[in-house]
């Protein structure tokens, strides 16, 4: 099973379940496997978007388990620099 979510070009609130629902399938299958968010679709993400990694890296942790960004660029890696979000998480 990949363990990689796919984030659509807007990423907020409206995103808040399936995101939540996808990661925590992938918490419950996929015993110490790094979970990768591909932000090579993002535009556009608000505080509501950031605050969903936040929780994702808090329960990824607790589960022992690593996040990732990857293929972040434009204003959505801006940021998540801008926000430290390198100093948490992987991006790549």
């Amino acid at each position: 099973m990949s363990t990689t979510i796919v984030i659509p070009e807007r990423f907020d609130f409206s995103f808040h379940k399936s995101f939540t629902d996808q990661y925590n399938k992938l918490l419950e299958d996929n015993a110490g496997a790094t979970i990768t968010l591909d932000f090579s679709r993002v535009m556009y993400l608000d505080s509501a978007a950031l605050g969903m990694i936040v929780l994702l890296q808090k329960r990824a942790k607790a589960n022992h388990r690593d996040v990732e960004i990857a293929n972040a660029s434009g204003t959505a890696l801006e940021i998540l620099e801008i926000a430290n979000f390198d100093k948490m998480v992987k991006i790549r």
